[in-house]
Formats: structure tokens, C-alpha cells, sequence
């Protein structure tokens, strides 16, 4: 079957510099990609290239089988951009139902699924609101119902969960999993990792404008594992940093996280606590997408120990 999006070679210069150089993937019908990299690293502009917002000046970006610049393509693809772009004076439901007919919905049709989406939303008490009055995590949901009023096949979301709060970042998240159980296509950026590690089944880490990582979500997480391993003990254990295999660590009083070199370096690194600490806990655990990417990106230091997210699999000793 015909990719639902598929970008080959794709490059895209402003000036000197190289926004997008030679990216290439593609994300099947009804599957979810997450596109992840630090800001600046192109993904924007791989979306918009994906919408069909911008061209190419190599390669070929394709949805659903045609140019992604095409009317006809244009109008069965969602797209929530980062920056909002919203007629703040108009009423909500106004907006949404504008939106829908300029793709091509009749104005009955675009009013109903207008209705529909901020119901989904817990927004229906604002259809009859100016925009402007607004919260910002509100207009954000508004955004959110435009890109989506006319039904498209396919969704381009560019950081969803911006200006969210907890409540409504819940509320979104779950009509995403509404839309992937009604088989929508998902192209998404986020730095939420949590979200792009439940929602999507593909991810793709880019960085400086390269694909650096692509693959199945449990593939990539599955490449990494054993790689990770966490230490609770007692004594002093600032000497594990030096452990043959340890390639970098996070050590505070009682408790480290130590990245090896690969899997087979978990048992040097625990033979070397047992010989000057006493260990309470060893765990060697698959680490998270989060942690996956700032390892590949090489994205600031992780966060603190107490809320690091523990993996869903590991092999666990308990020490006597």
C-alpha cells in the first residue's frame, strides 16, 4: 500500500543554510509518527514540506500518493502549526465552521463537526465566544478543532500540547487516541516525550537538518536496552563514573544511573559496586524514548533522578 507520507531525499536551503538535508522516511496509513529534535533542527520546516506549505528544492515529498503542494492533497490534510493563526475577533464557532467551508465543507456540515470537536474538547460553552476572550491553552484547543473540522485523512500537528495545562493536555491526548482508533494518520513534533512514547508507533529524531534515528518505536527502544542501569546502595560511589564500560553517570548520595557502553558491561559495573559499596538494588532497564533521544542528540542532562520516569521492563536484583 501507498505510504501515506513518504519523503525521499528531501532538502529544503534558506541561504547558506540547509533547514532540511536529504530526509527521508515515510509513515504508513493509519500509523503515528512522532518527529523529534531539538528546536532549530528542522522539523518545522519538514512539516511544511509535508503540507505542502513549502517545496522542496531536492528530493520528493509525496501524501497520499500525490505532491504534497497539490489543492486536492492540501484539503485532506490537517495541519496544527505552532504559531496560532487564529481570526481573534470572530466568534469560536464561526471560526471553525469559516475554516471548514474554505476546505470545502458545507456550512451545515462544518457547524456540526465544529460542535462535535468542542464537545471533545469540554469547549462547547465557548462556541458562541470571541476568540480573543480566550485562555491561551483554550485557543490552543481552538486551533487544534480547526485542523481538524474538515475530517482529514492525515494530521500534521507541530508541539500540540503547547500552552496546555495538565487538565486539558488529558483532553487532547485522548481524542489523538480517538483518532488513531478511527484509523487518522499522525505526524506529530512534540517535546512531551511521555506523549510521543504512548501515541506513536514510529519515531524519527532529527538533528541539524539529518535524520539521525528512525525506526519502530520498540525497535529503537529495544536497540538501546540493557544500556541503562541503576544502583541503589550504601557508601560512596562516586568512583563508579571510573568503572571500565561506564560511559557517562548520574551519581547522588545512595543512588546512581550509569549509561553503558552496551549490555554487556552491566555485570563489570555491579561487580565493582559489590566490591566497595553495599548495593541495595541493581536494575539494568530499557531506557525511555526521553532519554534515548538526549543520548542520540546530545540534548542538555537529563532531569533529576526522583523524576525519571522508570523503565516499563528491566531484570531487577535485589541485594540482601
Amino acid at each position: 500500500m501507498t505510504p501515506a507520507i513518504s519523503l525521499r531525499g528531501a532538502t529544503k536551503v534558506f541561504a547558506s543554510r540547509r533547514a532540511v538535508d536529504a530526509v527521508s522516511f515515510e509513515v504508513r496509513r493509519g500509523g503515528a509518527t512522532a518527529l523529534l529534535g531539538r528546536n532549530g533542527a528542522g522539523k518545522t520546516t519538514t512539516m511544511r514540506l509535508v503540507t505542502g506549505i513549502l517545496r522542496p528544492d531536492e528530493g520528493a515529498v509525496e501524501v497520499l500518493g500525490g505532491r504534497s503542494d497539490s489543492v486536492a492533497i492540501r484539503d485532506r490534510v490537517g495541519y496544527l502549526p505552532e504559531e496560532r493563526g487564529l481570526y481573534k475577533q470572530m466568534e469560536v464557532v464561526e471560526h471553525l465552521a469559516f475554516l471548514g467551508e474554505l476546505k470545502g465543507v458545507r456550512p451545515r456540515r462544518a457547524r456540526e463537526r465544529a460542535a462535535r470537536l468542542l464537545r471533545s474538547l469540554e469547549l462547547e460553552h465557548a462556541a458562541r465566544a470571541r476568540i480573543e476572550t480566550l485562555s491561551k491553552g483554550n485557543q490552543q484547543k481552538v486551533q487544534l478543532c480547526g485542523a481538524l473540522v474538515h475530517d482529514p485523512e492525515i494530521l500534521v500537528l507541530d508541539e500540540p500540547m503547547s500552552g496546555l495545562d495538565p487538565v486539558n493536555a488529558v483532553l487532547v491526548k485522548r481524542l489523538f487516541g480517538e483518532l488513531r482508533a478511527a484509523g487518522k494518520t499522525l505526524l506529530l513534533s512534540t517535546h512531551v516525550m511521555p506523549l510521543a512514547e504512548s501515541l506513536a508507533d514510529h519515531v524519527v529524531v532529527v538533528d541539524r537538518g539529518r535524520v539521525v534515528l528512525s525506526g519502530p518505536v520498540g525497535e529503537v527502544k529495544a536497540s538501546f536496552a540493557g544500556n541503562t542501569a541503576r544502583i541503589e546502595f550504601d557508601g560512596d560511589g562516586t568512583f563508579l563514573l571510573g568503572v571500565d564500560g561506564v560511559v557517562s553517570a548520574r551519581i547522588e548520595p545512595g543512588v546512581a544511573e550509569l549509561v553503558l557502553r552496551d549490555a554487556g558491561d552491566a555485570q563489570r559495573a555491579l561487580s565493582a559496586a559489590l566490591s566497595r559499596l553495599r548495593v541495595r538494588r541493581f536494575e539494568v532497564s530499557s531506557p525511555s524514548l526521553g532519554e534515548i533521544f538526549s543520548r542520540v542528540v546530545g540534548e542538555g542532562a537529563p532531569p533529576p533522578l526522583a523524576h525519571r520516569p522508570r523503565a516499563a521492563r528491566g531484570a531487577a536484583l535485589e541485594a540482601p
